[in-house]
């Protein structure tokens, strides 16, 4: 069994994102290794971002970022004075609200005489597309983008804000940011439609070594294969939002119907 939907599979973006998340990024290093040795590695590197739930309807969410050099030691809120919480205070008490680590693992690429960082291929998640995530991921980017590192940024969330663009981009729901160090601040920018594979995308090197590729739709096809998450994405729900628009909502109702046919996977009762 696979996926129902011959492209990015939208049920994606809800509780299983996180699991995905790291599974894809481990796929993508996986399928480049081989196209990059001898000279150049693909590696995961992870940092975590403290995401904070908001204080009332009307707040935004607050998000820190830690990058580890080893790893991560969680301490108790009475042991380390400045942990992050939030303290709302009540009638008969203080309620503490703790910050959740939230982990982002991206890919590497270096060359391996002298471990320069080569390109960085991006998964962005919902804690850098929102609140302060989203400006600390702007800023990340930033720094990139005074180096000469490429960035193959992969979009593959509908909710939460974009990334910045000189001028607006034609509609998609998904989107992949290819930015190459010595063409800044020019960008270029593929869309992903829902009813399509994804793309096949370039990944440059250090020159005048030529591009490696990265077919994403096989990264997701090979989580899929893994993983089974067609077995715990529960398709009798509507997909999480934001909702599609009415012509789209329809073809993904066809879509699993004719999985379930094709599958047996009986509706929900």
């Amino acid at each position: 069994m696979a996926s129902p939907f011959p492209g990015m599979d939208p049920y994606l973006e809800g509780d299983m994102w996180q699991e995905f998340h790291e599974r894809l990024a481990n796929q993508i290093s996986m399928q480049l290794l081989p196209k990059l040795t001898p000279k150049y590695v693909a590696l995961l590197s992870k940092r975590y971002v403290i995401s904070r739930p908001s204080l009332s309807i009307t707040d935004t969410a607050l998000e820190k970022v830690i990058y580890p050099d080893v790893g991560l030691i969680r301490s108790r809120i009475s042991e380390v004075a400045t942990a992050p919480y939030a303290a709302v205070a009540t009638p008969d008490a203080v309620v503490e609200t703790m910050g959740e680590e939230v982990p982002v693992t991206w890919v590497e690429i270096r060359d391996v005489a002298e471990r320069r960082l080569v390109t960085v291929i991006e998964i962005l998640s919902p804690v850098n597309k929102t609140g302060d995530g989203y400006k600390d991921y702007c800023q990340r980017r930033e720094m990139l983008a005074q180096t000469q590192t490429h960035m193959l940024e992969l979009d593959l969330l509908r909710r939460g804000q974009r990334l910045p663009s000189s001028k607006p981009l034609p509609p998609a729901p998904y989107y992949a940011y290819l930015s190459r160090g010595p063409n800044r601040p020019q960008t270029a920018v593929y869309m992903l439609p829902l009813r399509e594979r994804l793309k096949v995308l370039p990944v440059p090197l250090l020159p005048p070594d030529p591009d490696v590729t990265l077919d994403l739709q096989a990264a997701v096809d090979d989580c899929f294969a893994l993983v089974g998450y067609e077995r715990l994405l529960d398709y009798h729900l509507p997909p999480p939002e934001p909702a599609f628009n009415a012509e789209d909502q329809a073809w993904i109702e066809e879509r699993l119907a004719a999985w379930r046919d094709r599958t047996g996977e009986q509706p929900a009762s």
